[in-house]
């Protein structure tokens, strides 16, 4: 169990998929382009691509992006966050959503 003070930390933002495309050599990883509403998009890695055998269905989508991760090097690429996604067994999902919450809000 974590205290509220320690949570609190977790910066979660809206995001906005603006590329995907699967890793190189690997199953399970996507290389995606994120905007979080800074001045420039991150790269985040995402061990996803099982569910998105298409990754391009992924462009164009909101969803809620941990967005004060330490970045880290996974096969060679460098993930600055970590998307919102849950699975249970063979159901999958993203916490899509609407089109008029803007890029970058911050979760509360």
């Amino acid at each position: 169990m974590i205290n509220y003070e320690e949570f609190s930390k977790v910066e979660i933002r809206v995001g906005k998929i603006l590329s995907a495309e699967k890793i190189p050599d690997t199953d399970k990883l996507l290389k995606l382009s994120v905007d979080l509403g800074e001045v420039a998009p991150r790269q985040i890695v995402s061990g996803i691509a099982l569910h998105f055998p298409d990754p391009q269905a992924l462009v164009g989508k909101k969803t809620m992006f941990v967005a004060n991760l330490e970045p880290r090097t996974i096969r060679g690429f460098e993930s600055n966050g970590m998307i919102f996604a849950v699975s249970e067994g063979e159901n999958f999902s993203l916490m899509e959503l609407s089109a008029d919450i803007p890029v970058g809000t911050k979760a509360k």
